[in-house]
């Protein structure tokens, strides 16, 4: 569960600076939720801890375990506040609109549909980084992400990908996702 936090956590903290920097509300709603299962893995993590701290009578690590679960959860609170920023309206900083205008690199959300040419194949079979230019950070299958895919990860029709790239290839990024680009 600690790793699963780590994970998350560390996710949320790149999703956040980016939907401040490209001010993309869709991927601050992304952190707000992914907090909420920070949130509830936190509370089982402390269950878990301190079950586990009564049966061995040793409460030791089950301190170690809190304390360090309760750093990851205060990152991930921090980023909400991050994202947050986004999701309230506030505009971005003067310097900071500056940097968006001179970055050529986006983030985006796509879910991948059925008819998808991505369906049942993996990202070294597509070769996604090089023919369109978005890498994917994650994956969103069901309640679950994957992070850091890998080239053997395949992609499966409903999964919702975050990928990072150049803002010409979103579209295609896009059209490969819901079907509309047969071709990568």
């Amino acid at each position: 569960m600690l790793i699963q936090m780590k994970n998350i956590s560390e996710l949320m903290v790149d999703l956040a600076y980016s939907s401040l920097i490209f001010n993309n509300k869709e991927i601050a709603e992304e952190v707000k939720y992914l907090e909420e299962k920070i949130d509830e893995t936190y509370y089982k993590l402390q269950e878990e801890a301190i079950k586990k701290a009564i049966e061995d009578k040793n409460p030791a690590s089950a301190v170690i375990l809190i304390r360090l679960a309760t750093s990851i959860e205060a990152i991930s609170d921090s980023a909400v506040e991050i994202a947050d920023v986004v999701l309230r309206d506030i505009p971005p900083h003067p310097v900071l609109l500056e940097s968006i205008k001179e970055s050529d690199i986006t983030i985006t959300r796509q879910k991948v549909t059925q008819d998808s040419i991505m369906v049942n194949r993996t990202l070294g079979e597509l070769n996604l980084a090089s023919e369109t230019g978005m890498w994917v950070l994650a994956i969103k299958r069901g309640d679950h992400w994957i992070f850091g895919p890998t080239e053997n990860t395949r992609i499966l029709s409903g999964d919702i990908l975050l990928a990072k790239g150049p803002i010409e290839g979103v579209e295609h990024f896009k059209n490969l996702c819901t079907g509309r680009d047969k071709k990568v």
